[in-house]
């Protein structure tokens, strides 16, 4: 059972919308599960998905009516890189474009689907819908990316991630020259209160930090930069909303503002360049870096 009280990012929206988002479901499954009786708001139950909620209202969805998600199936056609791997940890470089694990609208073709017929054993490893999953890159963005192999590796990564023990290093093509060539971008990041579908600086944000530094800069076809950037918290979208709240958007990004067709992109060149840890049972450190990959490096090369 899920028991939410309406925030002010999701005040006027469609009630399907709102749990299609909050349980991260289908809007075919949103739709069946109100049909059934399986949403209520202030106790009430929901008859229509076109109800729009409103802030401060409670909403509770009865998570037992839901279908059972389909686990995680092994597919061998999907080719992926792995940079290491021992009986513990896996890491992967992440090709652009590829979603990680499957979810709503996207039920197979992920990484996990790969992953899963190479080392079977990360189906009981971690949540089994994102079987041995430490931590996650948005589709578009490509590089290093690690993954639990046991149990015990899971557990203690999860940790290290939480405790701000893993390094993880970015570079991106953003639009425009930062004033200042290094800093802390230092706001909070919610959903944004006019798009719920989008991340935003919000007030009632969580706590997100990143530093980035201005590696090179470019005047044609249009001023761009490139900036390197250091996750000290990991929220959803947080290079990419931090770079846009200042100014600087990641080219090619539509969602926040760096989609433009003077240097067009069929993705955010946004790219994990360095991941280091400590292995959660050598207890050694490890750490690794890999190139740019193709379509950014050609973008990258027009400018000048």
């Amino acid at each position: 059972m899920l028991n939410e009280i309406i925030p002010s990012a999701l005040h006027e929206q469609r009630v399907d919308r709102v749990v299609a988002l909050i349980a991260d479901i289908s809007r075919a499954a949103t739709a069946l599960l109100i049909k059934v009786g399986g949403v209520t708001l202030d106790g009430e139950t929901v008859a229509a998905g076109k109800v729009k909620v409103r802030e401060g209202q409670s909403i509770t969805v009865d998570t037992s009516m839901i279908a059972p998600k389909a686990m995680p199936k092994a597919d061998s056609s999907i080719a992926f890189e792995v940079i290491y791997d021992d009986d513990d940890v896996i890491v992967v470089n992440k090709a652009p474009g590829i979603v990680v694990h499957p979810g709503a609208g996207n039920p197979e073709g992920t990484l996990i689907n790969a992953a899963l017929h190479r080392y079977p054993e990360i189906a009981r490893v971690g949540d089994p819908l994102r079987p041995g999953v430490v931590h996650r890159l948005d589709a578009g963005t490509s590089g290093l990316m690690l993954l639990a192999r046991s149990q015990v590796a899971y557990d203690t990564l999860v940790l290290a991630l939480s405790e701000r023990r893993v390094a993880r290093k970015y570079e991106a093509l953003v639009w425009g020259h930062p004033e200042v060539a290094s800093g802390v971008i230092d706001a909070p990041i919610g959903r944004d209160h006019r798009d719920p579908t989008k991340m935003a600086v919000v007030v009632d944000g969580r706590f997100a930090r990143t530093r980035y530094e201005v590696r090179q800069t470019f005047n044609e076809p249009m001023p761009t930069s490139i900036v390197d950037c250091q996750l000290e918290t990991g929220r959803t979208h947080q290079i990419r909303v931090h770079l846009a709240s200042i100014g600087h958007p990641v080219v090619g990004d539509p969602t926040y503002g760096g989609a433009r067709s003077i240097l067009s992109s069929a993705r955010p060149l946004l790219h994990a360049r360095e991941l280091g840890f400590v292995h959660p049972v050598t207890e050694k450190e490890l750490s690794f870096a890999v190139d740019m990959p193709s379509d950014m490096a050609k973008i990258i090369g027009r400018c000048s």
